[in-house]
């Protein structure tokens, strides 16, 4: 994990130092030039078919964050808890995970902040077997290898499909992987199932080396989270609010043009456009505000990785929650408009 984490953090500088030159990046080198005085806002980049990845394709965000006296730069990490280990060594300030990595990192002690929250789109997340696999349903693990990225959505959804099943976690032989090196493990026939999200799931299935044996759309109940790090939040809440104004346009945008977001998205995605016209109704698109609710569901969350002992103290999620009063400063207001 720690390497796996480096080697993120490491790709994420690169990225910060070259976003400028590379291929279809939204700032441009002449502008880096002309505006070495900004300051940078760092934030995930997604290569899923998602509203953020659109927002980083339609460059709206630079232009509105420009007069604040900032420039953006886009970094790419494996997975959501790369993310929030760069987040709280001030690598990152903007994430993007699901429910469990924020309990995980609130669990090591990082001071981070939860902005804004999305709806579950479980049909996104797949437990795959081999196309071959004997195993028919989630009862047939019992014993079996399964790979995830740990303290991720798939750790989680395995968690939920096993007692749904009448299993526990240690009834199968949990194989601790990050996305890419549990795909080759997974097509090299080293593990018996692997949980993973998209696109991962639909290439594989296209490239006729695995199978859905369940999907997350039952089992989900929680959806992703937008965070920052304490101190990015205290320091520029004008920035924060401006992110997820652009991000919700982009959310409903999305949603409303399948095929444009296939064209912009294909690249990303490396999946042509009819399939991720196809793979579009996977998913639910829209920010929710963040209500008493959202935080009592994340608390079951964290409470759940305690009793399982995966976390070495039990964790009041409320500390990393802003007051209603300051969601309503940063939150645009037809998604307050959603309680």
């Amino acid at each position: 994990m720690l390497s796996t984490t480096l080697s993120s953090c490491s790709q994420a500088k690169n990225n910060t130092q070259q976003s400028a030159a590379s291929p279809g990046s939204v700032v441009s080198s002449s502008a880096t030039e002309k505006s070495t005085d900004k300051q940078v806002v760092r934030i995930v980049r997604s290569k899923q078919l998602s509203a953020l990845a659109i927002l980083e394709k339609q460059g709206s965000l630079e232009k509105r964050l420009e007069p604040l006296g900032f420039k953006v730069q886009w970094a790419e990490f494996a997975a959501g808890p790369q993310q929030l280990e760069a987040l709280n060594a001030n690598g990152l300030d903007i994430a993007s995970t699901a429910e469990s990595p924020p309990v995980f990192s609130q669990a090591a002690g990082a001071p981070l902040v939860y902005l804004a929250t999305t709806r579950p789109s479980g049909k996104a997340i797949s437990l795959l077997v081999p196309v071959n696999s004997s195993i028919k349903n989630v009862t047939d693990l019992n014993g079996k290898k399964v790979a995830f990225q740990k303290a991720s959505i798939g750790h989680y959804l395995l968690v939920k499909a096993l007692e749904d099943a009448g299993l526990k976690l240690s009834d199968v032989q949990s194989v601790f992987l990050a996305p890419a090196d549990a795909n080759a493990a997974f097509s090299q026939n080293k593990v018996d199932a692997w949980y993973i999200w998209e696109p991962f799931g639909t290439r594989n299935v296209q490239n006729k080396i695995a199978r859905v044996l369940a999907d997350g759309d039952k089992l989900r109940d929680t959806g992703n989270f937008y965070s920052t790090s304490h101190q990015f939040y205290q320091a520029h809440p004008d920035v924060i609010k401006v992110f997820l104004e652009e991000l919700e346009k982009s959310e409903i945008w999305t949603k409303d043009h399948p095929k444009e977001v296939a064209q912009l998205l294909a690249p990303v995605t490396q999946l042509d456009p009819p399939t991720l016209e196809i793979m579009h109704n996977k998913y639910d698109y829209g920010l929710l505000p963040i209500t008493e609710k959202t935080i009592t569901k994340q608390q079951e969350v964290a409470d759940k990785w305690y009793s399982l002992g995966l976390i070495p103290k039990k964790v009041n999620v409320r500390d990393g929650f802003l007051t209603p009063e300051e969601y309503a400063k940063i939150t645009p207001s037809d998604v307050l408009a959603n309680k």
